[in-house]
Formats: structure tokens, sequence, C-alpha cells
């Protein structure tokens, strides 16, 4: 299996949540009735447009909310897309802008979506994003990056979509966008106006936790991790006292990656709760108790976290090839190690293929180790980081808001419609992932969705809310996780999403964290001919003195280094950006 890069928590929870149909999105209820068949046709001939009558007056009715967000066009309209070809394979003929799930969103809202232009590829669709704006020559919409974005902001080549989002958009992205508390709205806003659709992301996705083999911890009878000494003892033990019994020394402490730190939102084996003990924020922009911006990676506290690292490793504590695995879940899913870090969602991947090839592993997670005052702390990462823009001058705007309406609707598994279904079947038949076909490559979930599918579906357990009025996502992390306490680990399809909300979902409702959040995300001048140099620079220097390949006094030589080498400069502009935004 390849690191998973790609698999943010929110794709994770949608592929095991499909699986329950073989495959099927498994949509349902929960739709909005006047909008589950495309809507009324009593609009004007075109939304957003009034009629008017021989005087001049307006004569078409004025409609509002979920009505208004959901209203089909009574003419058709065309929209010009730049879109990226997945690799699924369709079929009965269809092509990738002629196909079941363009149908069924055309026949909802009567918008011709058309392919201005495709691209393989992130690095191709990203490429010719930045052909069409240098060109200027952008389709009617296209998902863009920050980056991009605020090109096209500087050069006021974007509608003003504030008044179209305002009036068209329906309540469920509205209340998607309100969960990350403006921080979603606020990245595709300037001058006080929205100039993008942004993507949502889930906000447990950023903090990474402590996972545990339980079993060992029990058998060894050690005490819950909390602090940085439980965390060494534990690993100590693990790698000392023979935890899976065979009577051989062929288990391994601490997993790592060589990547040593993700920095925004992690996969398996990062370093980053290490760093977040010491309050070293790496590959974040923070500001110091002066409120000065600086790059995370430079600042003292991440010395002592190398420090402690590289004890760790010299000692045998940490895994001595965890730089050398070609994936980095090797020693996880061969149940070679029993402590690693990494976010909530393991259960679904690495942390599945463990338990089916050891039964009796029994997986828990930890917000471990604590800072010095006893706090978990941790870095936060952006709420979004694509947008849906429009070219200035597109007649109909509000048709990519739309757009967006129905595709959240149906992803967000609330369109009860036969059409809904009928994708539904689709997707189990063929395998095709349905989202694939969405016009935007862009998804929104609720930024609390963890958390608060976690306390509902403990209440529904407790008896204290009635599950049937759950949303379709939460009933069926509800179906699941009844199915795995009546028949543990025997449908590894309800263990994912039972196990990643029991216990990574718990530590992040229960626990009062420290939420660090980066001040830019984005790219500078200087960055977009200097960064890569940087970021090999600092990789390379971090996974050397962990290693012992270099002295800790290499970390000094790294930070004079970085910032000769462009970081003063890029300092500077980031301040700069902020300062503006």
């Amino acid at each position: 299996m390849k690191k998973m890069k790609l698999l943010t928590a929110s794709l994770a929870l949608a592929l095991v949540l499909g699986a329950c149909g073989n495959g099927s999105n498994g949509n349902g209820g929960g739709g909005n009735s006047s909008s589950a068949n495309g809507g009324s046709n009593t609009a004007s001939s075109n939304t957003g447009s009034n009629a008017a009558g021989d005087d001049g007056s307006s004569t078409a009715p004025q409609l509002s909310g979920d009505n208004l967000a959901y209203e089909k066009y009574n003419d058709p309209v065309t929209l010009n897309i730049g879109f990226k070809i997945p690799d699924d394979k369709l079929k009965d003929g269809d092509t990738n802008d002629n196909n079941i799930v363009s149908r069924y969103f055309e026949s909802l809202t009567n918008i011709k979506v058309v392919h201005a232009w495709e691209a393989k590829g992130d690095d191709a669709f990203k490429q010719k994003v930045n052909l069409a704006i240098a060109s200027d020559d952008l389709p009617d919409a296209v998902v863009v990056d920050r980056n991009q974005l605020r090109k096209l902001i500087d050069n006021d080549m974007l509608e003003d979509l504030t008044d179209s989002l305002d009036k068209y958009g329906s309540k469920l992205v509205k209340d998607i966008y309100a969960s990350t508390e403006g921080r979603a709205l606020a990245d595709a806003t300037f001058d006080g106006k929205v100039y993008g659709l942004p993507n949502v992301a889930i906000d447990a996705d950023a903090p990474s936790l402590l996972w545990v083999r339980q079993d060992w911890l029990d058998k060894l009878k050690l005490p819950a991790p909390q602090t940085m000494d439980d965390v060494e003892k534990i690993a100590q033990a693990f790698v000392q006292q023979d935890p899976d019994g065979n009577g051989k020394n062929d288990t391994v402490g601490i997993t790592g990656d060589k990547q040593v730190v993700y920095g925004q939102k992690p996969n398996p084996n990062g370093f980053d709760s290490i760093f977040s003990a010491f309050h070293a924020f790496p590959k974040n922009w923070i500001k110091d108790a002066d409120g000065n911006i600086v790059y995370g990676s430079i600042t003292p506290e991440n010395k002592e976290a190398l420090a402690k690292l590289a004890d760790w490793y010299k000692r045998g504590l940490i895994d001595k090839q965890f730089a050398l695995y070609k994936e980095t879940q090797e020693p996880i899913v061969a149940n070679k190690t029993g402590i690693f870090f990494g976010p909530w969602w393991m259960p679904y991947w690495p942390l599945a293929d463990s338990v089916t090839n050891d039964t009796k592993a029994e997986w828990r997670a930890y917000a471990a180790p604590a800072d010095a005052s006893g706090k978990f702390v941790t870095h936060m990462a952006p709420v979004t980081d694509r947008y849906i823009v429009v070219r200035k001058g597109y007649e109909h705007p509000e048709a990519a808001v739309k757009m967006l309406n129905v595709f959240t609707r149906y992803e967000r598994r609330q369109d009860n419609s036969a059409d809904a279904k009928k994708l539904d079947d689709y997707a189990a038949e063929t395998g095709v992932h349905i989202r694939n076909f969405y016009p935007f490559d862009l998804l929104l979930d609720y930024a609390d969705a963890v958390v608060k599918r976690y306390n509902d579906v403990q209440q529904a357990l407790e008896g204290k809310i009635d599950p049937n009025t759950f949303d379709p996502d939460t009933k069926l992390v509800y179906d699941f996780t009844v199915l795995d306490k009546e028949n543990p680990k025997k449908n590894m399809d309800a263990w994912k999403p039972a196990t990643a909300y029991a216990y990574g979902g718990k530590v992040l409702a229960e626990t009062d964290m420290e939420k660090v959040y980066s001040v830019f995300y984005g790219m500078t001048r200087t960055m977009e001919t200097k960064w890569t140099t940087l970021e090999k620079l600092e990789n390379e220097t971090f996974l050397k003195i962990i290693v012992g390949d270099l002295p800790l006094d290499a970390f000094d030589d790294f930070v004079a280094q970085w910032k000769q080498l462009g970081g003063d400069q890029i300092t500077k502009e980031v301040t700069d950006a902020v300062n503006d935004k």
C-alpha cells in the first residue's frame, strides 16, 4: 500500500461508509423535499433574474432560503470548467463530461457543465490553471489553490461571490462554513469580498495522537501514557520485555517517518507531537512572545525536541530502521511495534491491517505526551486549501454556488431521491467513485464532524438519543459501532469506524487541547524559487540529527544557513502578507 499522503480523514470516512453498500455512497434520508427531484420551475427564465411585467415591474416570486438555493433554471445555463481527469473507468459509453453523474446534476439544476479543458493528475491540473491565469483565459469556473487565488485577485480576474453565496448558498453549505467559526470564508475573503467558495476540512485531522497496543500495555502492567517519561518507559518496555510473547527479541520501539514531521495534516509515524510538547511547531508560521512572525522550524524549542529524539534513537527506543522502510507502515502492520504517532483515523489504515494480521491486537489512542504544564499541545491544519472561483464577467456566478449546493448535498448523504439512489447503485455495481465526477474537486464537511459524531453515537448507545434521528453519516457510524460490539473484529468495515470514533474520536472530544494555528499557509515570491532548497535543508538536518549523523549543534548552523539562503526575506514577505490580509 502506498503511503496514503492523499488519504485525509474525511476521505477515509467516506470510503468506509461507502463500503456498507458494496461501494455505494449510501445516500438516504435528510434530503430537502423541495429539491429532491430538481426543484420547482416557477422562477423567471433564469434563477436570479426577475421577469418583468409590461410596466417593468417584477412579476416573479421572490424565493428565499433553500428554495432559491436548489431552484432549477428554466432555461439551460452553460458553465465551462477546468476538469481533473479521474482514474475511474465509466461504462455504457459515458465520458468525463457526459455521464450518469453529470446528467444527475444537470437534471437538478439545468446547468450544462462543459469541460473547457481537462488535465490528468494534480500537477498537470495546477499547470493548466497557471497557464489559464497567465494567458487571462480562465474557464467560467475552476478550482484553484491558495496561491492561485491570490494571483487572480491581485490581477482583478475574479467575480465577487459575496452576494451569490449569501442569496443562493444552501443552508447545508452555509452551516458547514459556519462550523469553521468564520475561518473558511475568511481565507477566501479580501477587502471584505468573498472571491472563492472554499473547501472545508475536518479539524480532527490535524492533531497527532499516540497509538499504543493496549494488550501489550496491560500485559506488562504499564499505566496509560501521559508524560514524556511515560512514553519513554513504554517504548523501552516494548523493546526489552517481549510484549508479543513469542520469546524473541524482535519488537521495536516508536516508529517514525523519514520526513520527521508533517507540520499540518499528519499521517502515520510523524514526530509532530514530540515537538509540540516542547512548544515547537516546525513547518508552521507562528508568532513569538514578542508578536513577531517566525518560521516554526527555526525556534530554539526545536533543538530541545531534536535532543530528546536523538537520545531515544541512540538508546534504541526509536526503531533504528525507521528511515529505511520503503513504506512507513511496515512495522505497524507486521505487529513489530506497539507504539506510534498518528491522527484519529488510524484504524482505517494502517491499523486495520495490523488487526487482520493479529486479531489479538488492541489499539488505543492517547493525547500524549503532555507539555511541562500537563497540557496536550497540537498544531492545527488549514481549514481550507482549495477554492471554486468564477471568472470576472461570467453572466451567472450563482451557477457555481448552485452546483456546490447539489453535490455537497449528495456527498453529505442528504438526498433521498430516486435519482440519487441510482448513483448509489451505479457506484456499487461499478466501483466508480461518484465524487470523482463532481464538476469541482472540492469537498465540504463540518469542521467539528468527528467530535460531534462521537458524542452523538455515545449518547445513542446510552439510550439518551434516538439513533433514527441522526443524519445518514452518523447513523452509519452508530450502526457499525453496534455491529462491532456484537461481533468484535468479525467485520473490518464495521471495526474501522467503530474503533476510530470510539478511541480516536473519544480523545479528541474529551481532551482540552491547546491548539496552535499557523498564521500563514501560502507561498510568497521568494518561496517560489527558494522554498524547495530550504525544505530539503530542513528535512535532512532534522533527520540526520535524530539518527546521529550530525551533532545537535548542527541545528544552530541550520538556522543560520536557512536565514542566509532566503529565510529572512521570506519571513519579511510572510509578515507583509499577514499584515495586508
